[in-house]
């Protein structure tokens, strides 16, 4: 139960931040970041530029960082009034504000215009400096941002403990006076409450969280007309059992709505409350996560590690499974197939893994062509097992509806409460609950197939919802015949009854979310994106010529996303070529892919600027699959590499990278060949790809270093690979200096924001 308490940041979230690992949870933050990333972007793209630049263009490069600086310096001050009227994160506000100040002055210094003794312009400092200065600029703003915040959730927390404040004087409460005064205050509170969780639910990235909220805010909506009905039959009736637990669970629902809240705000750091319950584990996933690991046997050849994840995925799929099988509700039929396929799973795991057993003692052409066809053989049981179950949990949903006993059922409950016969309330409460039980077991078995985070979430909680209300609405009903002639108590029936139609409503409406995305049906028609300039995407359709090319502005969220993400690769890209410049073997495999690869990201990172090559994202996912393809070769020279490493700590370490890169691959050239249908999905495919070659690019960065102590220290031979002998080397689709802005453009990109502060509008936002 949750209970009032003294409002505190928790030191977790407020106090330790992690320079490399500062994530952003809102879009408010998001948003307020682009400005600040886009003169970034300027300037690290032109310290990158080769030769010397003129005096025109270093001009405009020292307007930029003296904008950067300014607009730094106005923030932080709007940082420092915060942390004044916030003890509780002062000391870590001007921490942060000290961060980002010095890193402002240190852009600054950095596009300062030098001369020579001649009198020449020099050309700026390395773009090492360049990287690491923007790094600590943006580290310390995303702080300040991120403490800023958590005055925000400090007043959810605050408006919170005023609700259930409020919740314990009504609860004890002994009169219909003090009542109606203590509920007249709860009213005033909840509607402050609703208004701030409904910002925050709208300002969520995370779609799990979104759902979580959402589903806490219609719990609180819709109990609170049910605790008003039901406190007032209590106190018509105090000596009636039925309608003090009728109450009391309306209080123990609030509270627990209220205590998803605080896990929503504090990112977790409580644990998931579902009626003391922590949901279980969705099948879709664990089918999703087995067919990955099922495909990636195809890179490691079905090797131990692999075989052991397989299996252990498999009985996690087994185990939820059991839901489907043991429910009533599931017809002959559907469980001898669930069974059938289930079995046949195990057995193609079990040849699988007999191949894999044989390969690592021998390699041939046989165990390769067994290994394909077995992978072929699973991949499909799982496909066949995955589309059994949804017809069985869809089937379940629609015979209910079909029936439409709910209306029914409930107008047999109220019948027999006017008329006070309990005989027959005994009889129609024992058949309402046995369709509140078919009801629960049709949600959870949603919650199996829903094919994303929000729907399974939306599923756990319906389900939830309607264990709590069948009891409330057969202890009301019981109330009502012990008092048939009480008003009150009809009118809280009533409202009970409403209540639990709503939340059927609700379980339609998920049935057909659900139905639609396992059928991939959307609305929208299939679309491809790209990036002309920032800002904006052509859409077009298929089997059209660029002719019908019509540009669609990105909503601010998109161009955020899309600039923090490039901005992200084109860092990454530069730390690489930092670790392969220090290799000066020219025959060295490793380093030719590594640098291969880095080149790919880079013309990835030009397209989300709107630049190089890549001009549709069609262009863009083509340049993936051979960013994982070209991943998967790196993997092998790798394997090749550790085998000749004497046993130590850095090789233990080698292989813990190496042994990352074949799920990245893989899952990566699953996005990229995944079907999308409409603009939000393709900006979301967008979104996946850059952030999944991002996970393995960072991977390699991580390798190449090591490789490069192993390789020195033990004397190592690197694996060769002439390009002669390469089969067909995978195209980069972009060179690594073209498309650049001239000088003009720069000096106006940075006219146009020296004059002004392009983060304080969304800083003031954020805190009102």
């Amino acid at each position: 139960m949750a209970t009032a308490g003294p409002i505190r940041i928790n030191s977790a979230s407020a106090s330790k931040f992690d320079s490399k690992n500062l994530e952003i949870k809102t879009k408010s933050i998001e948003q307020t970041l682009v400005p600040l990333v886009t003169q970034i972007t300027t300037l690290v793209n032109h310290r990158e530029k080769v030769g010397k630049k003129s005096e025109k263009t270093c001009k405009a490069i020292e307007r930029v960082g003296q904008a950067v600086n300014l607009a730094i310096e106005r923030f932080v001050s709007v940082g420092e009034a915060i942390g004044d009227n916030n003890a509780d994160i002062k000391a870590d506000m001007f921490d942060a504000c000290r961060e980002a100040r010095l890193a402002g002055e240190n852009i600054a210094k950095l596009t300062d215009i030098t001369y020579d003794e001649s009198g020449q312009v020099m050309s700026p400092a390395d773009k090492s400096a360049m990287v690491r200065a923007a790094r600590g600029l943006l580290s310390a703003v995303t702080r300040v941002l991120l403490l800023a915040d958590r005055v925000v959730i400090k007043q959810i927390q605050a408006a919170k403990l005023k609700v259930i404040e409020s919740l314990n004087k009504i609860e004890n409460t002994k009169t219909f006076t003090e009542f109606v005064q203590c509920f007249s205050q709860f009213g005033k509170e909840m509607v402050e409450l609703a208004h701030l969780t409904g910002d925050r639910q709208n300002d969520l990235k995370d779609g799990k969280m979104k759902a979580k909220m959402a589903a806490a805010r219609a719990i609180l909506e819709r109990s609170t007309m049910m605790l008003l009905t039901s406190c007032k039959t209590c106190l018509r009736h105090p000596d009636c059992s039925p309608a003090k637990e009728t109450r009391n669970g309306v209080f123990v629902n609030m509270r627990h709505a209220l205590g998803l809240i605080d896990e929503v705000i504090n990112d977790g750091y409580t644990q998931p409350v579902q009626n003391g319950v922590t949901p279980s584990r969705n099948t879709h996933n664990a089918l999703q996560e087995l067919l990955d690991l099922v495909e990636t046997a195809r890179v490691t050849q079905a090797d131990k590690s692999s075989r052991d994840k397989m299996l252990y995925v498999l009985d996690t799929v087994i185990d939820t499974t059991q839901d489907f099988t043991d429910s009533a509700y599931t017809s002959h039929e559907h469980r001898e197939r669930i069974l059938a396929l289930r079995d046949r799973a195990r057995t193609d795991l079990r040849s699988l893994a007999n191949v894999g057993t044989a390969m690592e003692k021998r390699i041939s052409k046989q165990h390769e062509q067994e290994l394909e066809a077995y992978i072929t053989q699973m991949c499909k049981t799982l496909t066949d097992l995955k589309k059994q179950l949804q017809n069985t949990a869809l089937d379940q949903a629609s015979e209910i509806f079909r029936s439409n006993d709910d209306q029914d059922l409930l107008a047999n409950l109220k019948e027999a409460g006017s008329l006070g016969d309990l005989d027959r309330m005994e009889e129609h409460s024992g058949k309402f609950s046995e369709h509140s039980e078919q009801l629960q077991e049709a949600s959870r078995l949603l919650g199996h197939i829903a094919g994303t985070a929000p729907l399974a979430i939306t599923a756990d909680y319906t389900e939830n919802n309607i264990k709590c209300l069948g009891p409330q609405i057969v202890a009301l009903a019981t109330t009502l015949a012990i008092h048939p002639s009480s008003k009150i108590a009809k009118e809280s029936l009533d409202v009970f009854c409403d209540t639990w139609e709503s939340n059927i409503n609700d379980l339609s409406l998920l049935v057909k979310e659900i139905n639609d995305c396992c059928q991939g049906k959307t609305t929208e028609k299939q679309v491809y994106l790209s990036l002309p300039r920032p800002g904006y995407i052509p859409l077009i359709k298929h089997g059209s010529t660029p002719k019908c090319i019509k540009p669609a502005k990105l909503d601010a969220e998109e161009q955020a996303k899309i600039a923090k993400l490039g901005l992200e690769m084109k860092l990454m890209t530069s730390e690489l070529d930092a670790e392969t410049d220090k290799w000066s073997d020219p025959d060295n495999d490793i380093i030719k892919r590594a640098k291969n690869m880095s080149s790919m990201a880079y013309s990835m990172y030009l397209f989300t600027r709107g630049e190089g090559m890549l001009k549709t994202t069609q262009d863009l996912f083509k340049q993936a699959e051979y960013f994982g393809e070209e991943g998967i070769k790196l993997f092998r020279s790798l394997k090749q590499f550790s085998a000749q490493v004497p046993e130590c700590s850095l090789r233990t370490d080698l292989a813990s990278f190496i042994d990352q890169i074949p799920s990245y691959c893989q899952q990566l050239l699953f996005i990229t060949k995944s079907p999308t249908m409409g603009k939000i999905a393709t900006f979301n495919k967008v979104d996946n790809t850059i952030q999944e070659t991002q996970n393995l690019l960072s991977t390699i960065s991580g390798i190449v270093p090591v490789c490069y102590v192993l390789a020195a220290k033990f004397h190592v031979l690197t694996p060769t690979s002439p390009i002669h002998k390469w089969r067909s080397p995978p195209p980069v689709m972009d060179y690594r200096y073209n498309n650049y802005e001239d000088s003009d453009s720069v000096a106006s990109s940075s006219s146009s924001r020296s004059d002004r502060s392009p983060l304080r509008g969304s800083m003031e936002k954020i805190l009102h």
